[in-house]
């Protein structure tokens, strides 16, 4: 199993899907108990919510689970949200703080070590040869990187998620027009709420990637799953609620490609 796979496309912006794999390799599976079995914590459908939204757009995705190693965490281990409960590079619980593994089976350092190698690193390689090539046509490159999650983690976050979590690192990893831009959108959107750098301000890829100054802006986007499926078993995608929610996306997209032209001029 190839750990990442590649779209190739022209426009400068690259889409991540890092958490919409789910592929664990049978001698991780077996360890896994029934819980962790159930996956839970996937980006359910993400490939097919963002798929032909931008013509040209090139998408960088994990075929990974995360319970394997996490494309979205640093690989030194270090936690994106001190003093938030939340989940690690090699995650031992799921978003609702329950173990994953059987007992006596949890990852070891070095065996997280050796996923890093064998998940984390190409995916990573993947996505900056993406950017560089991108950058190399326009000048600049866009990384918007994919997210999903259930509406409702008392674990992670209090009350119900906004459908549209806009996330910037307090509006570090991207032009402002962007983060403009973006936050337009999803604040005229018809029927959807929203936030910008709330819970979700953007993981290590969009903070690692995004910086400006250099001519690579990050934006993450952590979407509410219930605008577009079921949050329950079997995690149904919605083909009547995509729809509705896609031309959004759409919009966001163009805009990202555009507005960046507009900065720089």
């Amino acid at each position: 199993m190839n750990p990442v796979d590649v779209e190739q496309g022209n426009n400068p912006v690259v889409l991540g899907q890092p958490h919409g794999g789910t592929y664990v390799p049978e001698e991780l599976h077996a360890r896994l108990n029934e819980r962790g079995k159930g996956l839970a914590d996937t980006d359910w459908h993400i490939t097919r919510l963002y798929e032909g939204l931008l013509p040209g757009q090139t998408v960088v995705r994990a075929s990974f689970h995360r319970y394997v190693i996490d494309a979205n965490r640093d690989p030194e281990g270090h936690s994106l949200y001190p003093g938030q409960n939340t989940t690690g590079l090699c995650p031992t619980t799921d978003f609702d703080g329950n173990p994953i593994w059987l007992d006596g089976e949890e990852p070891t350092d070095s065996e997280c070590e050796q996923r890093r190698v064998a998940f984390h690193k190409p995916y990573h390689d993947a996505l900056l040869a993406e950017i560089a090539r991108v950058k190399a046509i326009h000048g600049y490159a866009i990384l918007y990187d994919c997210h999903s999650i259930r509406s409702h983690i008392p674990f992670l976050f209090e009350g119900t998620l906004p459908v549209f979590s806009i996330g910037t690192n307090n509006g570090v990893t991207c032009a402002n027009s962007l983060e403009a831009a973006t936050l337009d959108i999803c604040r005229n959107a018809v029927g959807y709420d929203h936030v910008i750098n709330g819970r979700f301000k953007g993981g290590w890829t969009t903070r690692h990637y995004g910086q400006p100054k250099t001519g690579v802006h990050a934006i993450q986007m952590e979407l509410a799953q219930r605008a577009y499926m079921d949050e329950a078993v079997p995690w149904t995608y919605r083909p009547d609620l995509a729809a509705q929610l896609r031309p959004y996306l759409t919009e966001i997209l163009t805009a990202l490609g555009q507005g960046i032209q507009e900065s720089t001029r």
